[in-house]
């Protein structure tokens, strides 16, 4: 058995039935978001490899991000076809295997702080919010949130310009990284509302590319997972000073 089959098998033994009885998707749309979510898994997962292999072997992140920045490329390059989904379903695997290289460093710097357990806490309380979240876009009346699109486009870009201005000037870095840290947070909790949503719009439309709509999926996810694990390890590092001054 391949793993394509065993991510299908362990996804077949949760219940999407008693997630989507609660609203009034059709079924096809119900499928293709089934489709969608465990796709989403199979990334996580080879992202989990990636993040391994680069504490295990030291890999250069820069390595990671091409590797990221080329597979959002060759997927979006590459047409949505029944005969392409292997190579495409590799390509995105190869995408996030390249996501958790570039998390390499961040990840090893949780461990030597605080073991696994902030990692899990992290882990943790982002599916929690992806969960609660991506449900609510499920739930809620289709297109009504499809309005944050403008808004979170135009937040993406006063990040990035906070972002440059602090590289420019070098002053207020530290206030411009928490500003980024929380606006980011609540940015990417924005597009899980909206992606979800697009989503299904667009599998109401016939536009049912699982590859696509979980790779959009998937950097959110990562998103409020990075901002996420440095608020924990902020706080952490907060309360060992604390302890040392006690």
């Amino acid at each position: 058995m391949d793993f394509v089959d065993r991510i299908s098998g362990r996804a077949r033994h949760f219940d999407y039935n008693a997630v989507f009885k609660f609203t009034d998707l059709d079924v096809p749309v119900q499928q293709h978001l089934q489709k969608v979510y465990t796709t989403l898994m199979a990334t996580l997962l080879a992202s989990a490899v990636g993040t391994w292999i680069q504490i295990a072997f030291n890999l250069p992140v820069w390595l990671g991000l091409a590797g990221f920045i080329g597979g959002t490329f060759w997927l979006s390059m590459t047409p949505h076809h029944p005969e392409n989904f292997s190579k495409r379903f590799t390509m995105l695997l190869g995408t996030g295997l390249s996501q958790g290289i570039t998390l390499g460093q961040l990840i090893s710097m949780a461990l030597d702080m605080s073991g696994s357990g902030i990692i899990l806490t992290a882990f943790a309380g982002t599916a929690a919010i992806f969960a609660c979240f991506s449900g609510a876009a499920m739930l809620a009346r289709r297109r009504s949130y499809l309005f944050l699109g403008g808004a979170l486009s135009s937040a993406i870009s006063l990040m990035l310009v906070l972002r440059l201005g602090t590289w420019l000037f070098g002053s207020g870095q530290a206030l411009a990284f928490q500003a980024e840290l929380y606006l980011g947070l609540l940015v990417f909790v924005g597009y899980v509302l909206f992606d979800t949503q697009m989503i299904i719009e667009r599998a109401y439309a016939g536009e049912k590319d699982q590859i696509q709509h979980a790779l959009s999926l998937f950097v959110d996810f990562m998103a409020i997972f990075v901002r996420v694990l440095i608020i924990l390890m902020q706080n952490a590092e907060k309360k060992d000073k604390r302890k040392r001054r006690s």
